[in-house]
């Protein structure tokens, strides 16, 4: 548990310096990025197959339905992809931040929805107020937080789909950047046949940086692929406030981007919903469970 505990650690603190890797790449148009994002985790999710000798098991999972499913998740990882980088590289960081603050919560109203869960009553109580965060935001930004919320929504349905999706991390991001390869591929043949790409056209840092996508999107994965399988849920549930941390401190404190007191106001609202989520999650996965011998009784 130990090990994956650091696994996890390293995983949401690789996740929350994003905005530092992305920043380097500023004068890149963030589609062009994600394209080179795209085809660079691909060739090396492949390589990663090939090494641990997994080729001829992912060749026999891939099908029709596993491609339906998996092209839903592409769609929709590759909007938030898109949707992040841009934001990053336009001085939203802390918007950013706000997102991945509320996605854990907007995925409980996934859950509600599509899956009928049903919640405790204390667990409506940071539902309720993280809306109301939302809500004040707005009234604050004179429009809706629609970068938080564009990126807390597509993370969420995606998150909806790998819950219905059969295949592990590995597998299902490599079929997922694969669907993505050829759109990927053919938009920045375009870029290059129109004379505005900026890979081999910019500094060999540039070109480094970008092929370096890859690389820095498939290893936080793979650990968190890890640390999932052998850590505790609400332990992971702890963990991912660690990037949006790092994300909003960045963004105040390293970039200089404007934080007012109405703002701190509203994130303050999230931030404790948070915490009673946190904390309510916390004592009923440490609560007694009940012994299987009264299951049956009465």
């Amino acid at each position: 548990m130990k090990k994956g505990i650091i696994y996890g650690i390293g995983a949401y603190v690789f996740w929350g310096f994003f905005p530092l890797y992305w920043k380097l790449l500023k004068s890149v148009p963030a589609i062009q990025l994600i394209g080179h994002r795209i085809i660079w985790s691909f060739l090396l999710l492949l390589v990663v197959v090939a090494i641990t000798k997994k080729w001829t098991d992912f060749r026999a999972i891939v099908n029709a339905k596993i491609l339906r499913i998996y092209a839903i998740a592409s769609i929709l990882i590759g909007a938030n992809w898109l949707m992040y980088v841009w934001a990053v590289n336009s001085n939203y960081i802390v918007e950013t931040s706000l997102g991945y603050f509320i996605n854990p919560l907007i995925s409980v109203m996934l859950g509600v929805i599509f899956f009928k869960e049903r919640l405790r009553i204390a667990q409506w109580i940071p539902v309720a107020l993280a809306a109301l965060g939302v809500i004040y935001l707005t009234y604050v930004y004179g429009r809706l937080p629609y970068i938080a919320l564009s990126l807390a929504l597509t993370f969420g349905l995606y998150g909806l789909v790998k819950k219905l999706s059969p295949l592990g991390s590995l597998y299902g991001l490599t079929i997922e950047t694969g669907i993505l390869f050829i759109p990927a591929l053919a938009y920045l043949i375009f870029t290059e046949s129109a004379g505005t790409a900026a890979f081999l056209h910019a500094s060999l840092a540039s070109d480094l940086l970008m092929i370096g996508a890859g690389l820095v999107t498939t290893i936080p994965l793979l650990m968190f692929a890890s640390a999932a399988r052998s850590i505790p849920l609400w332990v992971v549930g702890l963990l991912q406030y660690i990037a949006p941390t790092i994300q909003f401190l960045l963004g105040v404190f390293v970039y200089k981007e404007p934080f007012s007191h109405n703002q701190l106001t509203g994130f303050g609202m999230v931030w404790f919903a948070l915490a009673i989520f946190l904390v309510e999650n916390y004592l009923a996965n440490r609560a007694p469970a009940t012994p299987v011998a009264e299951l049956g009784e009465g």
